[in-house]
């Protein structure tokens, strides 16, 4: 299943995916922006008639929750960005990563033990 959000979504779904169930107040609560009530409950309404939201009824309010795993949607959001910005490659995104990105050294060293374990489990394409 693709998993795309907007900007505004993203945000939202943030919230769920770090609070869990919450109403729409309590995300109305955590966001950065300061949106009408009425645009938050929108906003979920949305996400739950695309399937990534859904919610509980709890006396007159909904308490949502998600539908869709932070991974799920971080393994669907980079395979899109590697398609469209990288061409599909995943060795330029990595490339790209390590360049441009302030990784310190710690992190540098995280990333080459990952690339060695999946080196060493033959893991990669062949």
């Amino acid at each position: 299943m693709r998993i795309a959000f907007t900007d505004r979504e993203l945000d939202v779904m943030a919230v769920l995916w770090e609070l869990g169930p919450s109403t729409a107040a309590e995300v109305r609560e955590r966001l950065t922006d300061d949106l009408a009530y009425n645009t938050v409950l929108s906003m979920l309404r949305i996400l739950e008639d695309k399937g990534y939201v859904g919610h509980t009824e709890e006396g007159r309010a909904h308490r949502y929750f998600p539908r869709v795993a932070r991974e799920a949607a971080g393994t669907s959001a980079l395979a899109r960005l590697t398609d469209k910005i990288f061409g599909g490659s995943a060795e330029l995104l990595l490339t790209h990563l390590v360049r441009d990105r302030s990784l310190d050294e710690a992190e540098l060293k995280r990333l080459r033990r990952l690339l060695d374990e999946r080196i060493r489990k033959g893991e990669g394409r062949k």
